[in-house]
């Protein structure tokens, strides 16, 4: 399996592992919105053989503060076709993609998912007890890159408009 940043050509068949992986095609519409709107850091593709697996995209996502505007990640959504998962693709998605945004000096990334999932790759809701945001709650967790880079931050997480999130 190798994982790569994707390319244009990549969508449709990303938008294909989307909808499989998720069974409708509201995830696939918004990783088209994300594209368009321009919020997109970094998407990442897994293929095996000569087919893509799994989809990983982490967008901007700030945090207000009553200071300033602090920089931080939102990793959504992950996928995997149906009929390989289970099997490490997105355990390798999640780590190639946390990789490289440390690389690029990056310091917090947010999701909301399973704990259960996300809690191995190091995301903890316990970091996310002082932001407030609409997706609060036990699947809201976060991940510091830089270690103590949300210590004493208090503020309201910003989902992009594409995630039409009231």
């Amino acid at each position: 399996m190798l994982t790569r940043p994707e390319t244009s050509i990549d969508h449709e068949a990303i938008r294909a592992v989307t909808i499989d992986a998720f069974g409708r095609p509201d995830e696939a519409d918004l990783v088209d919105r994300l594209r368009r709107d321009g919020v997109v850091l970094l998407s990442l593709v897994a293929e095996r053989g000569d087919a893509i697996a799994g989809h990983i995209l982490f967008t901007r996502l700030p945090i207000h503060t009553a200071t300033a505007v602090v920089d931080a990640v939102a990793l959504a959504p992950l996928s995997v076709r149906s009929d390989v998962q289970r099997q490490g693709i997105g355990s390798a998605l999640i780590k190639d993609g946390v990789n490289r945004l440390l690389d690029a000096g990056e310091r917090i990334v947010i999701v909301v998912g399973d704990p259960r999932y996300y809690q191995r790759f190091g995301f903890s809701r316990r970091l996310t007890r002082n932001l407030s945001c609409p997706l609060s709650g036990p699947n809201f967790m976060a991940m510091e890159l830089r270690a103590g880079a949300l210590d004493d931050l208090v503020g309201e997480v910003k989902y992009p408009d594409a995630f039409a999130i009231q």
